[in-house]
């Protein structure tokens, strides 16, 4: 499929050295710019080096075939300039794999998710994509279920199936994964069927498919699909399973918790699995929690734990964690840990942050972490402790200071006043807006003002403040 300016004569060379007469290397008599052209065609695919080495030979030929031009006076014949000529550029030679000119990558092919050699789709398969009059049932795929579930459309329709189909269409849609069922498990389209057989296949099936998951799991667990499938089985097999499954993570919890895919398995573990069976989880979490308190993923791990685990189990890392309450609250993710603790903690475990917050509301509730655990502590902690704290930020400093007018100007602070005055008795929220009223002229030139003088104006006119 030559472009037409790559049709024309070709000189048979025999298949070896240029054509007879040409004792030039073509690149030394092709024009520059016909030599550029010649390489974006062949860059966008539409010549081959073949085509581009006949092309270049056909016009050596030319070229040799034609007299030397005719000087236009005598003027041309003048001798050599004693200066110094510039050397004439040296032309490269072009080859395929040149890193300026690299052809264009062939287009990507489909491989189907058993890794065989078949790259294209089914004349089946590709029906189906294609013909959407047409109704399709499981029957009519049978012995196409594996490449079906690695399609987008063909897995798609399979799980639709696997919802509402008999327990025979079932069982003929098993027997035909099963020998294939580890490929997809990590497959991107592929793992979703193998999820619908955790959720709508019988005990028998579900008994298999964790079989065969054996001795693979921490490898499905760090794996962007895999993990999902690992997930499933933990929500639906049985106890006796889900004990099998999770002990080939002994010895790799903390490696799963630093992973993208893997801490997901170890949070579901703790949400699903029998407390009895994960204890191994928090037993590498000892010494370990304000390093995964302070991890993007081991804090989401930490949180799991404190929700789904005994207070035997969790004191230990209660009491680790105290000891860096500071630190955390101020971290972008340790920050997350401490306010589940306010949220859904013990008692004591939220006075022993609330305490470390007192004294200290000002310069927290400025920060871009700790903001939120202030407003957190205003929210969960007693009505003792919002009381503190707001009686904290309205006095007047030795200094003359109000930490409350330096707050409502904060682009972080503001938020924890807005919160006050939320979640504050009427007493203390009238005392707050007379307090904040005469700053509205001020606050109006921060473009992060505004929702705070919106619900001071509110507050103003439902008690009739002057």
């Amino acid at each position: 499929h030559r472009p037409a300016s790559a049709q024309g004569r070709i000189v048979n060379t025999g298949g070896y050295g240029p054509p007879p007469g040409f004792n030039k290397e073509p690149q030394d008599v092709v024009d520059p710019n016909l030599m550029q052209a010649l390489q974006t065609l062949s860059a966008q695919g539409n010549l081959t080096p073949q085509q581009i080495q006949q092309i270049q030979m056909q016009l050596a030929i030319t070229n040799n075939s034609q007299p030397p031009a005719r000087p236009q006076s005598a003027w041309d014949h003048k001798k050599p300039s004693t200066k110094q000529q510039q050397p004439a550029p040296i032309r490269r030679e072009f080859t395929p794999t040149s890193p300026t000119h690299r052809p264009k990558d062939p287009p990507k092919q489909e491989v189907s998710p058993t890794n065989d050699a078949s790259p294209l789709r089914s004349h089946l398969l590709e029906e189906f994509r294609n013909n959407k009059n047409r109704k399709y049932e499981i029957k009519d795929i049978i012995g196409s279920i594996v490449e079906f579930s690695g399609d987008q459309h063909g897995s798609r329709f399979i799980q639709q199936k696997l919802e509402t189909c008999s327990g025979e269409e079932k069982q003929l849609v098993f027997d035909e994964i099963l020998p294939n069922c580890l490929q997809l498990m990590t497959d991107v389209f592929g793992n979703y069927v193998i999820q619908k057989f955790f959720e709508h296949g019988n005990a028998q099936q579900k008994q298999i498919l964790s079989k065969r998951m054996e001795t693979h799991v921490l490898e499905l667990s760090l794996q962007m699909y895999g993990c999902r499938v690992v997930q499933k089985a933990f929500e639906h097999v049985p106890a006796e399973r889900q004990n099998v499954l999770i002990q080939e993570l002994k010895g790799h919890v903390l490696k799963c918790v630093k992973d993208q895919n893997g801490n997901h398995v170890i949070q579901k573990a703790v949400e699903r699995v029998d407390p009895a069976h994960v204890k191994f989880i928090i037993e590498a979490f000892h010494g370990q929690v304000y390093a995964l308190a302070t991890h993007p993923y081991g804090c989401r791990v930490i949180q799991r734990i404190f929700e789904h685990c005994s207070e035997g189990e969790t004191r230990p890392l209660l009491d680790e964690l105290h000891r860096y309450c500071i630190s955390l609250i101020q971290d972008q993710y340790g920050n997350y840990v401490i306010q589940h603790i306010l949220e859904r903690g013990k008692p004591g475990d939220k006075q022993f942050v609330i305490s470390k917050v007192k004294g200290n509301v000002l310069n927290m509730s400025k920060h871009k972490f700790a903001s939120n655990v202030v407003e957190k502590c205003v929210t969960f902690g007693t009505a003792s402790d919002r009381n503190d704290i707001i009686e904290e930020v309205a006095a007047t400093k030795q200094d003359g200071t109000t930490p409350l007018f330096v707050m409502m100007k904060d682009q972080f602070a503001n938020y924890v006043v807005q919160k006050l005055l939320d979640v504050a008795s009427e007493k203390e929220r009238i005392m707050l807006v007379t307090k904040i009223k005469p700053q509205l002229p001020s606050l109006k030139k921060f473009t992060y003002g505004k929702h705070l003088i919106s619900k001071v104006e509110k507050y103003i006119n439902q008690y009739g403040i002057e």
